[in-house]
């Protein structure tokens, strides 16, 4: 029997977050992200749906400049206004059973003693819904809005991010034994203090005293998402991450990228399946093909391409914004990561690609455009591929969900790649069959290692 694929919604509290410019089309309600309503009505949506995971992106500062300004970004609601994910999950969370709540957090935003008592506090309020996507932040105003005077070198945010999870892990998985709150009411007794452990961390960058302030919630440690694809980041997933949000052009290359990574994932004293890889993937969807085509034609006519130039180029530190669009990619002088003009060059062989290629092939990157038949049998190869997750990325909310779920989920139910209802218990527990990190995970080794002190 095949497994099927789990699914998370990848949303923002944002107007513009991926498909820039989609949100003014005639349907789309982005632009209502500051109600509430909106977020706990795609809530129900995706649970009556089935789906994991609403999985909430976040950043805490702009991407870097185009033409030279951010005016850019505020002008076209590239993700500013952007508000904080975590405010949202306790109300979701309330109006749902099932559905898991996966919010972003960087290191650089929160002390990991706060972090981990507002994590704990809302996998106490949701049964154990709760995922924590990991992130370093890699914006210079991000930075800077910290009080720091630029970004901190890309290894070394990796090295903060080791001792940032130690001290959440010790005090998720070491501050309190299982059964240290008793509750008697007979007795009085509250809490067994021979239970419960300062863990008296010092480190390059914390001293965390303790004890933690939670009482153990269902999953003690909330589920660990990860989205970091340099060796540094692959490297600290395969540590630490249950799961892996990847952005692979195709099903070969994810194939290979899972390999290699469940290679570090074993190095590292993990099983092999104690990381999961969730695939970013956006769809057009028609009763023809011809319809699709269509619907992906119209929709591209609402697409943005310089607004979906200045988040490709300004999330990896140099400024496309003075090039015309019809500008050939190798006329281009830039300096930092040259990844994506390489990447475009190997997309288009036939001619000398040029800045709206950027756009363009940008923008449909991870589309999958036909019938619900057709997009069943392309997700298929990725499963085939050994991706366990599709990361459904949005043209407009709540459309998007609302279509995938009413013509192609029935199709994936019938062909067993989508479940048809929920398993019972914590988010862990319906994708691992536990509600505790494995044994293996190095968050586990501070059980029972905390005396009192």
């Amino acid at each position: 029997m095949t497994t099927p694929l789990q699914f998370s919604a990848f949303v923002m509290n944002t107007t513009s977050h991926i498909t820039h410019g989609a949100w003014r089309l005639p349907e789309a309600r982005q632009s209502d992200f500051n109600s509430l309503e909106h977020w706990v009505s795609l809530a129900r949506t995706l649970e009556a749906g089935t789906f994991d995971y609403i999985f909430f992106a976040d950043v805490v500062g702009l991407y870097g400049d185009y033409q030279g300004s951010w005016r850019k970004f505020v002008e076209s609601g590239l993700q500013i206004p952007s508000n904080d994910p975590t405010v949202l999950a306790s109300a979701i969370a309330y109006a749902t059973e099932h559905l898991g709540i996966a919010v972003t957090s960087s290191i650089l935003q929160t002390h990991p003693f706060q972090f981990a008592r507002m994590m704990s506090t809302l996998d106490q309020a949701s049964n154990g819904r709760i995922a924590w996507n990991i992130v370093t932040s890699q914006s210079a105003n991000a930075w800077r809005n910290f009080g720091y005077d630029d970004i901190t070198g890309h290894d070394d945010r990796y090295r903060w991010a080791d001792e940032y999870v130690d001290v959440v892990y010790k005090l998720w998985e070491g501050s309190w034994d299982d059964g240290a709150l008793v509750a008697d009411k007979k007795s009085g007794l509250h809490a067994d203090f021979d239970k419960v452990h300062k863990i008296n961390h010092v480190g390059e960058r914390y001293r965390v005293e303790g004890p933690h302030l939670v009482a153990p919630s269902p999953q003690r440690t909330p589920v660990l998402f990860q989205a970091g694809s340099s060796p540094a980041g692959r490297g600290f997933a395969a540590r630490n991450a249950e799961a892996q949000f990847i952005m692979s052009p195709n099903p070969r290359a994810a194939k290979a990228l899972i390999a290699d990574t469940r290679t570090l994932v074993t190095d590292a004293g993990r099983a092999p399946d104690d990381l999961q890889f969730f695939q970013g993937l956006s769809f057009v969807i028609g009763s023809t093909e011809e319809e699709a085509t269509r619907k992906a034609a119209e929709l591209d006519e609402f697409i943005d391409p310089t607004t979906i130039i200045a988040h490709a180029a300004g999330g990896m530190g140099f400024d496309l914004g003075s090039y015309d669009l019809d500008t050939p990619i190798g006329e281009i002088e830039a300096e930092g990561n040259r990844s994506t003009l390489a990447w475009v060059k190997e997309a288009i062989t036939d001619r000398e690609p040029t800045v709206r290629d950027l756009a363009e092939i940008r923008s449909r990157s991870g589309r999958v455009v036909g019938t619900p038949e057709t997009i069943a049998d392309v997700l298929e190869d990725w499963r085939a591929a050994g991706v366990g997750g599709i990361n459904v990325v949005n043209s407009t909310i709540p459309g998007s969900y609302e279509e995938f779920i009413d013509h192609v989920m029935p199709v994936l139910r019938d062909r067993g790649l989508a479940k048809r209802e929920y398993a019972e218990g914590t988010s862990r527990r319906k994708s691992s069959g536990r509600d505790r990190l494995p044994d293996t995970h190095p968050a586990a080794a501070y059980r029972g290692v905390f005396g009192n002190q």
